[in-house]
């Protein structure tokens, strides 16, 4: 069993370098690190949806909580070390406190994503009414609907003079998702993982086992908010501004779409739909004559009807086949037995 996983994790470093160095190939690094930032932000949720059977539609609010963490601690701090670790911790921390809420409450699987989902609405409302110069947090001013820009972006550690942007920026964000889709690897063979899918397949049964299943799923839901809010971050330094768009409803929707396409209850799925369906809109986006949502939502309805599995567990069925196929022996053909003449 270990030989297999230390089989699999060289496997996933051979082929994340591999990708990291051969993508910028087929796509600009700038369009590369949004698709990062938005795989890292889908593979939060799959974490949380697909590993421990919890529906949030509030991954978003955390998305949003990094972003925003980042760049108010960027303006007060100067440069971005601490701000990074803040916008990690603070939508953790959050998480854990509604999370244990949700959790302890014994509430059910859909008062769970309407709560989500009234939390992420609050947080958009409120920061689009942030507009006026009395919201501010230390210096930095939260500025409503308008956002925060010109906040500090990533720098490189101990140095705030030196800046990562452009083609640096990429290899830094493509090396944090593989640290993180590791982490998250380690995470589901743990004993903690096997159990977080054992709640997800039978909660009852795990219960009657002895386990607190209502910890277990907060601290799974403070991890992937934090996955989340690092993904904020990395956005944050992309886009150079946050705004409240990055708590909407349609945000969330996205978010859930990705995993769906995807492949849900897979580590590389939600990444794959996430990057496949966010590169689709920036494509679309170069044109106004179909509406994004409107594109996103039929890719979904297709899906559902046509590959409910989602895409990667497909991609990895015909590879299976596909190399099945490759070494399976030919069959020798048998020689026709000759004719005997009666004569």
């Amino acid at each position: 069993m270990r030989g297999d996983a230390r089989r699999d994790t060289a496997f996933i470093l051979i082929a994340g370098v591999v990708l990291i160095f051969f993508m910028p190939l087929l796509i600009d690094t700038h369009v590369l690190t949004l698709l990062i930032a938005y795989g890292m932000l889908a593979l939060s949720l799959g974490l949380i949806w697909g590993f421990g059977g919890v529906l949030c539609f509030g991954q978003a609010a955390f998305f949003g909580l990094g972003a925003y963490t980042f760049a108010v601690a960027g303006i007060n701090l100067g440069e971005s070390t601490l701000p990074v670790i803040l916008a990690v911790l603070v939508p953790a921390v959050f998480a854990l406190a509604l999370g244990a809420m949700m959790f302890y409450g014994r509430l059910g699987d859909v008062y769970l994503a309407v709560i989500t989902l009234v939390v992420t609405l609050i947080l958009f409302r409120w920061i689009n009414s942030t507009a006026g110069p009395e919201y501010t947090i230390g210096v930095a001013r939260l500025g409503g609907f308008n956002g925060i820009p010109g906040f500090p972006i990533l720098n490189v550690p101990g140095r705030p003079e030196l800046m990562i942007w452009g083609e640096t920026l990429y290899y830094v964000a493509a090396v944090s998702l593989l640290v993180v889709f590791l982490l998250v690897t380690w995470l589901l063979r743990s004993s903690f993982g096997r159990i977080a899918v054992g709640i997800r397949e039978n909660e009852e049964r795990v219960s009657l086992l002895g386990f607190d299943i209502r910890a277990r799923k907060t601290i799974l839901f403070a991890i992937g908010a934090a996955i989340a809010g690092l993904a904020g971050a990395l956005y944050a330094t992309w886009a150079e501004v946050v705004t409240p768009t990055l708590f909407s409803l349609q945000q969330s929707a996205e978010i859930i779409i990705w995993c769906i396409v995807g492949g849900l209850g897979t580590r590389f799925g939600p990444i794959l739909g996430a990057a496949a369906l966010a590169y689709l809109k920036f494509a679309l986006g170069q044109q106004a004559i179909i509406d994004n949502m409107f594109v996103l939502g039929l890719v979904l309805v297709l899906f559902v009807l046509f590959l409910p599995r989602g895409l990667a567990p497909e991609l990895a069925r015909g590879w299976h086949w596909l190399a099945g196929s490759r070494r399976r022996p030919a069959r020798r053909r048998r020689a026709p037995r000759a004719e005997v003449s009666d004569g």
